[in-house]
């Protein structure tokens, strides 16, 4: 399918250890656990039709990006990292 096509997204996702020597000294913690977090993802208009299916119920296509894709820990972590870049490195940290 898709995925044997497609181009990986290099984006760099943290490694654990690294991560806790982040928060080695932190006094207070939290974390967000979003909700179907990669359906928040829009899909580009264009790219609808390449991630399209076919079943005996008819013809799907995804709005919103679904699990499974090559790149979709990548897009989830580049998106995060955009948002919350102000705070990376003071107070927030992101993990997938």
């Amino acid at each position: 399918g898709l995925n044997f096509v497609a181009i990986e997204n290099k984006y760099p996702l943290p490694k654990v250890d690294e991560l806790f020597d982040q928060i080695l000294e932190a006094s207070y913690f939290t974390k967000i656990d979003l909700r179907s977090d990669y359906h928040q993802v829009r899909i580009c208009l264009a790219d609808i039709p390449k991630i399209s299916f076919q079943t005996r119920f008819g013809h799907f296509e995804f709005l919103v990006m679904p699990f499974g894709l090559t790149n979709a820990p990548a897009t989830f972590m580049t998106l995060m990292d955009s948002v919350l870049r102000p705070y990376l490195g003071k107070f927030v940290i992101v993990s997938l």
